[in-house]
């Protein structure tokens, strides 16, 4: 099992760059950001962009993924995203990892001046939103006229360095979500369900283990094996807190593993943070009895 480090975008650059290089040396898989244009409790205190902000970690690390937690349709065009993901993948040298979400429904929802998408339109939008990225990534040039997106030849040269196109890992956690990642996700990414009022170790066990039984299902109807999907458990969004210990993350890690899961991601953690709350010595831990 593949392990990576979620960092927010809220701290000095000088002290970003010195923490992803640790992280890197530690011998973590790869590194993720939040692509928010602010977040939560950190809506009036510094918040980076995400994208400019993984450019940089590419050229102050050498090995490590880079990862998006994830691109948001709320204030994104798939067009101008895929050249900055394809920029991106030049710059790491083939280490990005796109993330893809359908965009949260808080402020970043209507921080443009439109009106909040309902439900069923945040997953009308993402399914359009992934088919015109892909659309876009395997192909020089591109042409789409849709309900939210319009592309008239959208050129995309020199295309990603990674093969055929540079991966995408769609977060799912609804049955019509499940059903694009298995048509055009080259990753899943979930946390369980973010709408279960029960958040604890064994609901979210269970949403996870419905969850992948409907991608197996999907990947099987399309001929797909289900096995050619990474799949990303995103910690530190429900009850259970494996970074507790060094023991309770490789106990967390044995169950999803045996759940099918190819990585986990966890928050870094973050010295007077309301949430994240851990030993940041646990991290150095994990990562020399882990890694």
């Amino acid at each position: 099992m593949r392990i990576g480090v979620l960092l927010l975008p809220a701290d000095p650059w000088a002290q970003s760059v010195q923490r992803a290089r640790h992280l890197e040396a530690l011998g973590f898989h790869h590194l993720w950001t939040y692509d928010h244009l602010s977040w939560r409790r950190y809506r009036d205190l510094p918040w980076h962009a995400a994208i400019p902000w993984l450019t940089g970690l590419a050229g102050v690390t050498e090995r490590v993924g880079l990862g998006t937690m994830v691109a948001s349709p709320n204030y994104r065009h798939p067009v101008t995203l895929a050249k900055e993901a394809m920029t991106l993948d030049h710059v790491s040298a083939g280490r990005v990892i796109l993330g893809v979400g359908a965009g949260g429904t808080g402020f970043d929802a209507t921080v443009l001046g439109g009106e909040a998408p309902s439900p069923r339109e945040r997953t009308d939008r993402f399914t359009e939103f992934v088919e015109v990225l892909d659309g876009l990534l395997g192909a020089p040039s591109y042409n789409h006229r849709g309900r939210f997106y319009g592309a008239e030849e959208a050129r995309m040269i020199p295309g990603s360095v990674q093969r055929p196109r540079l991966p995408l890992a769609v977060a799912a956690a609804g049955p019509r979500a499940l059903d694009l990642t298995a048509r055009l996700g080259d990753a899943w990414i979930t946390y369980g369900d973010p709408g279960a009022e029960d958040q604890s170790a064994a609901a979210t066990e269970a949403a996870v283990r419905r969850q992948a039984a409907r991608l197996d299902e999907r990947c099987a109807a399309l001929g797909r094996d289900p096995g050619s999907l990474r799949r990303y458990f995103l910690i530190g969004n429900t009850d259970e807190r494996p970074l507790a210990s060094v023991d309770a993350f490789e106990d967390f890690a044995g169950r999803y593993a045996e759940l099918g899961f190819t990585d986990l991601v966890f928050h870094d953690p973050r010295p007077g943070d309301p949430v994240l709350t851990e030993d940041p010595a646990v991290v150095d831990a994990i990562a020399e009895r882990l890694l």
